[in-house]
């Protein structure tokens, strides 16, 4: 009876937004922070790119990765410390403020979560425990007990769906392959296949990857030998071909070793940003379009140790933090060149990893 109190309360407030229109979009940013377990949360300013703090929320967690609901209208956190946990959350587009809907445990701790393009499924990915698993989500978007492990190799870092749904790729970084999974989204079942989707070099150490809207190209990122790889995807076949490999090190990078950690396309597929940890730098490339090809636009200092960031739907802004550093940078992104200019800091919370940026207007506030 609670959770239907809160829902029905959620409701009303969604009403509200739909009857307003939403008439000016609001966009809203989402901090995840590992060491003060807690989710920062911020409104965007669209016209300039400026944060103004709405409110932090304790999880009672090491809080890491996050991902919304397919409508944007929940936001699920990770919890890396016992009790593996995933917490589900309903998001007030007048406000951007998160009210918590429920917890479900998590089989293990997991490095990265994501759901399917129905949003019944969230999917999750194990550094520790070396699996992927599968949970159900209701349809009042609340996450429910685990239904499903699959033991990969070691140091699963990531699984996500392709875009139409069919198949789920992750990567691992132990045994340096990106897996397929074909995904019975009618029961949230998946079937490793026998072989992995693609093999990488010996050491390399995938770890996050994304999908062009065009959804033709992969772009895969790799933890330890400071590359990104460019992969051609044909949805007929299900098969998938290299492109091209560039390196996200600075062109003076000397000193330690390779740490590659996270990458973004903008949502019009023309420019593509990846961070490596080691030189603390932002990695900018424009992309061709036809071919899924990079060309190195520039390099950019950024927070300490940037394992996560994000752009903001409307392509304008990306938001980046680091576990080592107690502020946020948020970069402007030129509409014709893809460089990044530097903008405003802002303060966030013990260990940020973890960003997630989300836009409401009147459609997706119904």
């Amino acid at each position: 009876m609670k959770l239907k109190g809160v829902l029905g309360a959620i409701a009303v407030l969604f009403a509200g937004a739909c009857a307003s229109g939403i008439s000016q979009a609001a966009t809203y940013a989402y901090v995840s922070n590992a060491d003060s377990k807690d989710i920062s949360v911020f409104s965007l300013d669209k016209s300039n790119g400026a944060l103004t703090p709405v409110e932090t929320v304790a999880v009672g967690g090491t809080a890491m990765p996050m991902t919304f609901s397919p409508d944007h209208l929940r936001l699920y956190a990770g919890l890396r410390s016992t009790p593996y946990s995933v917490v589900s959350f309903a998001v007030n587009p007048l406000d951007g403020k998160l009210i918590e809907l429920g917890r479900a445990p998590l089989a293990e701790s997991m490095a990265y979560i994501s759901t399917d393009a129905s949003g019944r499924y969230l999917f999750s990915a194990s550094y520790g425990g070396n699996m992927v698993a599968v949970n159900p989500i209701g349809a009042n978007g609340v996450v429910g007990n685990v239904q499903q492990t699959i033991k990969t190799g070691p140091m699963a870092h990531a699984i996500r769906n392709a875009p139409d749904n069919r198949v789920v790729f992750a990567s691992v970084l132990g045994s340096d392959a990106w897996l397929r999974f074909k995904f019975d989204a009618s029961n949230g079942q998946l079937t490793e296949d026998a072989s992995p989707a693609y093999a990488l070099p010996p050491k390399s150490g995938p770890r996050h990857f994304v999908f062009s809207p065009d959804q033709r190209f992969t772009y895969l990122i790799d933890e330890l030998d400071g590359k990104l790889h460019v992969l051609a995807l044909d949805n007929k076949r299900d098969t998938v071909k290299p492109v091209q490999t560039v390196s996200i090190l600075p062109p003076n990078f000397s000193g330690g070793n390779p740490w590659g950690a996270d990458l973004h396309v903008t949502p019009d597929g023309r420019f593509l940003f990846a961070s490596e940890r080691t030189s603390n730098t932002l990695a900018a490339y424009r992309i061709d379009r036809a071919s899924g090809k990079l060309t190195r636009i520039g390099t950019y200092p950024t927070e300490k140790q940037p394992r996560g960031f994000n752009i903001d739907p409307s392509g304008q802004y990306l938001l980046a933090v680091g576990q080592l550093s107690p502020t946020l940078s948020a970069y402007r992104i030129d509409g014709k060149t893809g460089k990044l200019s530097a903008i405003g800091q802002y303060p966030v919370g013990k260990g940020a990893n973890w960003v997630e940026v989300v836009e409401f207007n009147g459609s997706n506030a119904d």
